[in-house]
């Protein structure tokens, strides 16, 4: 059974979706099975955690802002990594994501492999505290009930210059309705 739902996907929170975990938030698919559900990433929340303080060996391979970024509300106790190589190979210590092509040199990183070992391959790199997870069904229905849009997502994404933005920019360039939710406001009972 299909449920559209794929890995490299970006799940972007509607203006509806006001649990405070998602509200605005950016969601990057990492794993999906229609069987066991779904894991991803929030990637517009820096928290003010530098990445020195919690991974000192990784810190300086981090794109800016070099912060850890909380991933969601479960196991933040937990970090894991997205990094950005070129090329085609799969280094030790680093697993691609298998999404679409736009993300396909975007994975998962082995936060206990020494940093030495990507380090020269590295184009990026970001750090999450936690992630977001949904049971087998728990998202389709939440996307049936609209809570989420799901479009497709750039490797850009993942490692924004500006996260505050990120909600706004990735609607804006759907084009159509959702180019024009991108600019509903905050607060709409100050519109």
């Amino acid at each position: 059974m299909e449920d559209g739902i794929r890995v490299g996907q970006l799940l972007v929170a509607t203006p509806q979706l006001d649990d405070p975990n998602f509200r605005r938030s950016v969601v990057l698919v990492v794993e999906h099975d229609i069987e066991g559900g779904t894991l991803g990433v929030v990637l517009n929340r820096p928290t003010e955690v530098p990445v020195d303080r919690v991974l000192p060996p990784w810190a300086e391979l981090v794109t800016g802002p070099s912060v850890v970024f909380q991933g969601g509300p479960v196991a933040l106790d937990n970090a894991l990594a997205l990094a950005r190589l070129p090329g085609e190979g799969e280094p030790l210590g680093w697993r691609a994501l298998d999404g679409g092509s736009e993300v396909a040199r975007v994975g998962l990183v082995d936060l206990d492999a020494p940093p030495g070992l990507l380090a020269p391959e590295l184009l990026q790199l970001r750090v999450f505290a936690g992630y977001s997870g949904w049971s087998a069904g728990q998202l389709h229905a939440e996307i049936e009930e609209g809570a989420w849009y799901v479009v497709p997502a750039e490797a850009g994404d993942v490692f924004a210059g500006d996260p505050a933005r990120l909600w706004r920019e990735v609607l804006r360039r759907q084009g159509g309705d959702l180019a024009f939710v991108s600019t509903f406001p905050d607060d709409p009972t100050l519109n």
